[in-house]
């Protein structure tokens, strides 16, 4: 009869010690913090129009944001899986042959050496493997300055 009470006493005793050991990462944490690809939602980027003051000047800055996307100096084949997805902007302008990777998540988009008239930039957001996800374009004018600015002449 001892033996059995004392058995009894220790199972509760260990059952006592087992819950209130603390509890698991995952049973704390919920679910994972980080989402495979398939679940993530799509990237999307925001794009502003050239700021004025600037523009004005004949620069082109353009500000940018993405969604669901991080900007960074990544590219391969072996990055398309990461999570939180990573990416990097194509940026052309005019129609060129040719686009930039921009890979800075921090920076606009600054523009110079333009001539006056209309213009166009095209913003594309890719991931490493160049892939195009989402595109914006946004048209200008560059002012010509010989009709924007005061030519100095005397006034009557």
């Amino acid at each position: 009869m001892k033996t059995i009470l004392l058995s009894a006493l220790l199972l509760a005793g260990l059952g006592f010690r087992a819950a209130a050991q603390p509890p698991a990462a995952g049973q704390t944490r919920g679910s994972e913090s980080v989402l495979p690809l398939k679940s993530e939602p799509p990237a999307k980027l925001i794009v502003d129009e050239p700021l004025p003051g600037p523009l004005a000047q004949g620069k082109v800055i353009i500000q940018y944001r993405t969604e669901n996307l991080r900007i960074v100096p990544v590219f391969g084949e072996a990055t398309l899986d990461v999570s939180p997805r990573i990416g990097h902007l194509h940026v052309r302008v005019d129609d060129a042959p040719w686009v930039w990777a921009h890979a800075s998540n921090d920076q606009p988009l600054i523009i110079v050496g333009l001539p006056p008239g209309p213009h166009k930039v095209s913003v594309q957001i890719a991931d490493p493997n160049h892939t195009i996800l989402a595109g914006k374009v946004v048209a200008f004018t560059i002012p010509d300055p010989k009709h924007t600015a005061d030519s100095g002449h005397d006034r009557h």
